[in-house]
């Protein structure tokens, strides 16, 4: 039997692809041992139970950025998580060790350094972070989400998704899913859908454009299917053909029914519609180290989508571009199959043979 180790969380892109591979493990080798390591407060603390798998929390340890306390207490406080690591990985007989980035990662991969068992990479984003590229260093096995992704040893496996998004890549499939998501949201089958959406929590700039924009989509004949996050400023404008949600728990009807998308260039969020063919503008998060607009970069290239500021994506720009385009039906055709080209479905299944490889060639230098 073999045990494995995923380290990662604190957000959805790294607790959902940790998922999706832990998932394909399972769907490979049921008597697989798969024990998940991150922190009490991420999501993993809410999502690994509930996908029913074993959590094994550490203390989040946030890498100093300035000289202060914190500081001063980093190194003892970090030598000692992964010292417990280290126990962990030798009492479970854990076999690898597979990081996605946050918080877990980094004590993982050292923790598999002083235990001598291999350590496989996902970075899930165009520019890596800084757990990532600390455990690049130190191992040889090194999946990307993006081709751009600079790491070495890098090797493109794309984003590992849920089964029930992977499973729309088949046409057949997808339309039968867009039939069940119409009686789903309540939306006109007659009409194309524009998927709206900024992430779980959401995402102020294009809530505000797109509900100022509402009527001139309306007009244009489209359906909207607004998932504005639960912590959106804007409400719902109650008008017909407009489908208003705070939060959305069948994401995968929703990429369904979606025949263009106004959304952020979070990676898996990329990846979903590059699997799927959603076409769309997209608008990355303004704040951070800016590596949503790196990840955008696969499917604007290949014109599988348009990318638009934050500052700039107001409701003028809607008017200008957005509303003509909708308009051009062969265009969002072209579009929907070039983001088709980027798109790789098989992104577990290339994750876990590359955990395969490490097993099989042994621990990392």
């Amino acid at each position: 039997m073999t045990r494995y180790l995923l380290a990662g969380g604190g957000t959805a892109g790294h607790v959902n692809p940790l998922l999706a591979t832990a998932d394909e493990l399972r769907r490979r080798d049921p008597s697989a041992e798969i024990i998940v390591l991150g922190t009490a407060e991420g999501l993993e603390a809410r999502l690994v139970p509930e996908r029913g798998y074993e959590l094994l929390t550490i203390p989040k340890l946030p890498f100093p950025r300035r000289p202060n306390g914190a500081a001063l207490r980093f190194p003892g406080a970090f030598r000692r998580t992964i010292a417990s690591v280290t126990d962990i990985i030798r009492s479970r007989g854990v076999d690898v060790v597979v990081g996605f980035g946050g918080y877990a990662s980094a004590p993982g991969y050292l923790a598999a350094r002083r235990a001598r068992v291999p350590f496989v990479i996902h970075e899930g984003n165009a520019k890596p972070g800084l757990a990532n590229r600390l455990g690049a260093r130190y191992t040889t096995w090194v999946g990307v989400s993006f081709a751009a992704t600079p790491l070495r040893h890098a090797v493109l496996t794309g984003m590992p998704l849920r089964a029930e998004v992977t499973a729309l890549a088949d046409p057949a499939a997808r339309r039968a899913a867009a039939t069940a998501a119409h009686e789903f949201f309540g939306l006109d089958a007659s009409r194309p859908t524009l998927l709206v959406t900024g992430g779980s929590l959401g995402a102020r700039r294009i809530n505000a454009t797109v509900h100022a924009s509402a009527l001139a989509v309306l007009h244009a004949g489209w359906n909207v299917l607004h998932i504005a996050g639960n912590r959106s400023e804007v409400d719902d404008p109650e008008l017909p053909g407009y489908v208003f949600l705070e939060y959305c728990d069948r994401m995968d009807l929703a990429l369904a029914v979606a025949d263009f998308a106004i959304s952020r260039a979070g990676s898996s969020t990329l990846s979903e519609f590059a699997v799927v063919g959603v076409p769309g503008v997209l608008v990355p998060y303004p704040v951070g180290n800016g590596e949503q607009r790196y990840n955008a970069r696969d499917l604007v290239d290949a014109g599988g989508a348009i990318l638009v500021t934050d500052a700039e994506f107001l409701p003028a720009w809607v008017d200008r571009e957005v509303v003509p385009l909708l308009a051009d039906t062969e265009r969002i055709t072209g579009m929907k199959t070039a983001a088709r080209s980027v798109g790789i479905p098989d992104a577990a299944a290339r994750l876990v043979a590359l955990i395969e490889k490490s097993l099989n060639e042994g621990a990392s230098a």
